[in-house]
């Protein structure tokens, strides 16, 4: 699995962090960071939750 986001399209809402602390964070601005850009299998279901309930839908799980 790879993690990939649009910065550009990010609202700062903050649930990707929330969901998924160990791969997502956020910067000074808000904005979302991947910490890890190929995370282990055993974090599928919060990747994939984070990218579900993005509202700016940034985030994009391939794999």
């Amino acid at each position: 699995m790879r993690v990939t986001t649009e910065r550009d399209r990010c609202v700062g809402s903050g649930q990707c962090a929330l969901l998924s602390p160990d791969v997502f964070d956020q910067d000074a601005d808000g904005l979302v960071t991947v910490l890890q850009e190929e995370p282990a299998e055993d974090l599928r279901e919060q990747v994939a939750q984070a990218a579900e309930l993005c509202p700016s839908r940034s985030i994009r799980v391939h794999g």
